[in-house]
């Protein structure tokens, strides 16, 4: 059974004579510890696509089924806890909280899922310590640099040990030498058995997937292996 499971799906903005078809008709399933990148231009649909696939947007159509359930029916807070478990998130621009310490912003999630002080506070440190940050527990976002706020906001997407991560761009802020470390990073987490979706518009970081879907105009126009 694959762990994602995404069969028709559309998603379509303004219905009708000036409709915008954002998805249009897209089917993919992805195996539990690929390493796949969905890579596209601006205005192609991948945007859209990872919103759907993280449970952040719904289609208009089509079904999505996550590790065998189907996430049509959910209502809202079945899907906050869907993602809360199952996926981690990275995204281009970080989302650190300013005033909080990096040891902190990686607790919060862990916070919002009740966990007790004592485990999150060692699944937090164990993350940043995996991301090469033990000696920056104790500072804020503006006393790093933007590669290592990065990692910090890649130890608060697996602090939970969620089986999928969703990385958004996660090198597109960075510069080379930074960016090449969060790829060290993803591939590490690979390894450690996470299934990695990353979304890029650039090549050679599409390059460095197992596997590798391009969008156009909503549509997958190719699936490739590395």
């Amino acid at each position: 059974m694959s762990l994602v499971e995404v069969k028709d799906i559309y998603k379509i903005y303004n219905p009708g004579e000036n409709e915008v078809r954002a998805l249009d008709g897209v089917s993919l399933s992805v195996d539990e510890g690929e390493f796949l990148a969905i890579i596209g231009q601006s205005g192609s649909g991948k945007s859209t696509f990872m919103n759907m696939l993280g449970l952040l947007d719904i289609p208009t159509s089509g079904s999505y089924l996550l590790d065998g359930i189907d996430t049509a029916n959910m209502t809202d807070n079945e899907l906050s806890e869907v993602r809360n478990k199952k996926i981690g998130f990275i995204f281009q621009g970080f989302n650190l909280i300013p005033s909080l310490t990096a040891l902190e912003n990686v607790e919060l999630p862990l916070v919002y899922r009740g966990m007790p002080k004592s485990e999150r506070r060692k699944l937090a440190v164990e993350a940043l310590e995996r991301v090469g940050l033990s000696k920056r527990m104790d500072h804020l976002p503006k006393q790093m640099s933007g590669g290592q706020q990065q990692r910090v906001a890649i130890a608060r997407a697996v602090a939970a040990r969620p089986p999928i991560v969703l990385a958004d761009e996660p090198t597109g802020n960075l510069d080379s030498h930074s960016g090449i470390e969060v790829m060290r990073i993803l591939h590490k987490l690979h390894e450690d058995g996470r299934t990695i979706i990353l979304i890029t518009h650039d090549n050679n970081i599409a390059a460095e997937a197992h596997r590798v879907i391009r969008i156009s105009d909503g549509q997958i126009v190719e699936d490739y292996l590395n």
